[in-house]
């Protein structure tokens, strides 16, 4: 497997090898011990996956930006199975040198890659094409109580969303009305 660094040393993108021959292609897209062999040199702690989720989205949908606080924060490792997306995760670490900045990156059925965000980052993602499949895998359960979101357009964290002219963006109240990233610090509530 391939790992690339992005400018947030803790979040990595994942290229998995893949094997092609004339029936198709095979890929082994999750081995845990590769994972916390991968996490390992990278000085992050090892986890375990507890559970999978699965999206559908059409074109113009952003989900996000969400997280999970603590005792249920959430790490996860996301890829597209079908379709495409812009998948973004921001630092909300409050001691982190990186806090308040962002990573972006396409992950397609074509690319393949996976995106490791550990807890203490805001997720979230626009569909750039229609019926893009999004797989989840957490470190965490679910949990409502927990569960926070942060403004997906702040005009502070400056996401470099890639809208096309002719894209519907769709998303849910709840997204919308999402407190900023200046609130969140002001409050100094909900951050890591």
């Amino acid at each position: 497997m391939n790992v690339i660094e992005t400018k947030i040393k803790d979040l990595l993108i994942l290229e998995p090898r893949v094997f092609a021959d004339n029936r198709g292609w095979f890929m082994e897209s999750f081995n845990q011990t590769t994972f916390n062999s991968i996490l390992s040199s990278y000085n992050q702690s090892i986890v375990n996956f507890v559970q999978d989720n699965h999206s559908i989205s059409h074109k113009g949908v952003i989900r996000g930006l969400h997280y999970q606080i603590n005792p249920h924060a959430q790490g996860k490792l996301v890829r597209v199975v079908s379709g495409k997306a812009w998948d973004v995760a921001v630092d909300i670490r409050a001691s982190s040198p990186t806090f308040g900045q962002w990573v972006g990156v396409e992950l397609s059925e074509k690319n393949l890659r996976q995106f490791w965000i550990p807890a203490g980052f805001a997720h979230g993602f626009i569909a750039l094409e229609d019926n893009t499949q999004f797989l989840y895998k957490t470190t965490n359960y679910y949990s409502k109580e927990c569960e926070r979101n942060l403004l997906w357009n702040d005009t502070d964290l400056a996401i470099n969303w890639p809208i096309e002219n002719d894209m519907l963006i769709n998303q849910t109240d709840k997204d919308n009305n999402a407190p900023n990233f200046k609130k969140l610090i002001d409050n100094k509530i909900d951050l890591f």
